[in-house]
């Protein structure tokens, strides 16, 4: 526990410095930011994070809002916990890293989307202002589905289109920086 507590502490220490050593943008007020929120994201990410190029605290805040917050592995993973690692059978849950992310569940006619990284590096294949848009007007830009309309019918975006931009940023700079997996049959 006291180990445990160090690290975090000494990871808070190196976000601060790399926080205040990179360019200003319109929206960097760090009081307005949950600090505790961004520990807790980079303690409960399941998967090793490419930090490259990446703002250090909207990744933490964004693993904590994907990975406590939204339950989107619950969706995107298939399976989303390994075998053993099962909390709704009563066992200390592990999720699939390997698949993290990465889509194949299905629902009814539909197939939850890989929101890994594409081939150009986007997740899920889209430009924030995509991404943005997805997650706040349900566009299904895949269009995989068109029987149904334009937009995406399992995701829950009505509940996640209350979020702020800045949230949604926080996810998207999460999403960017966590392996790419490729699900067969899946783009």
């Amino acid at each position: 526990m006291k180990r445990t507590l160090t690290i975090v502490s000494l990871l808070t220490l190196m976000i601060g410095v790399v926080w205040v050593s990179r360019p200003a943008k319109a929206d960097d007020s760090l009081s307005t930011l949950p600090l505790d929120d961004i520990a807790t994201g980079y303690k409960i990410a399941p998967v090793t994070l490419n930090m490259t190029g990446r703002d250090p605290f909207l990744v933490g805040w964004g693993s904590y809002l994907v990975n406590s917050v939204g339950g989107c592995n619950d969706c995107h993973t298939n399976p989303s916990y390994v075998n053993g690692g099962n909390p709704f059978m009563g066992q200390p849950k592990k999720i699939n890293a390997a698949g993290y992310l990465g889509g194949g569940q299905k629902f009814g006619p539909f197939t939850s989307r890989n929101l890994t990284l594409d081939s150009n590096g986007m997740p899920a294949g889209m430009t924030y202002d995509m991404f943005l848009e997805a997650f706040t007007k349900g566009t299904d830009f895949g269009k995989k589905h068109p029987q149904m309309g334009p937009l995406l019918q399992v995701m829950p975006w009505p509940a996640y289109s209350s979020m702020t931009p800045r949230q949604i940023r926080a996810i998207y700079e999460y999403l960017s920086a966590i392996p790419s997996v490729t699900v067969p049959g899946l783009p």
